[in-house]
């Protein structure tokens, strides 16, 4: 709990049960990627209270301190992953609705030499492929 307590304040965010809990949550899940639904069932199953009201506004919170990212892959459906400074892509399984994340340094040049070709320096970007297993 201690590092959850020194990310918090780091981020100028006093420190309270439901936001430990949250970080908590977000950073050992196996599932890198939650909706704020699946933060507050997992707090349920944990016997946690804590309000699903309580996890939008913490998620929200988090969100505009840098402590995550916040992705809409599908319909609007957002979900929440720890900011960890690192870049990455993603592909969303379709069928599955899986999330796999990747990097590929030939896609990166790419999208530089794009934006240089147009007068543009490549601040920052998203790329999410929809794929679908091959059959």
């Amino acid at each position: 709990m201690a590092d959850g307590n020194h990310e918090l304040r780091k981020a100028g965010l006093k420190v309270t049960l439901p936001r430990v809990k949250i970080l908590q949550m977000l950073e050992s899940s196996e599932q890198h990627h939650m909706s704020a639904e699946d933060v507050y069932k997992a707090l349920m199953e944990q016997g946690d209270d804590v309000g699903l009201a309580t996890v939008y506004r913490v998620l929200t919170q988090f969100e505009t301190a840098g402590l995550v990212v916040r992705h809409n892959f599908d319909g609007g459906h957002s979900v929440f992953e720890v900011a960890r400074g690192e870049h990455h892509d993603h592909m969303v399984d379709i069928d599955a609705g899986t999330i796999i994340e990747f990097h590929n340094d030939e896609i990166e040049a790419l999208q530089k030499r794009i934006a240089a070709d147009y007068g543009y320096e490549l601040t920052d970007h998203s790329l999410v492929l929809y794929v679908r297993k091959k059959r």
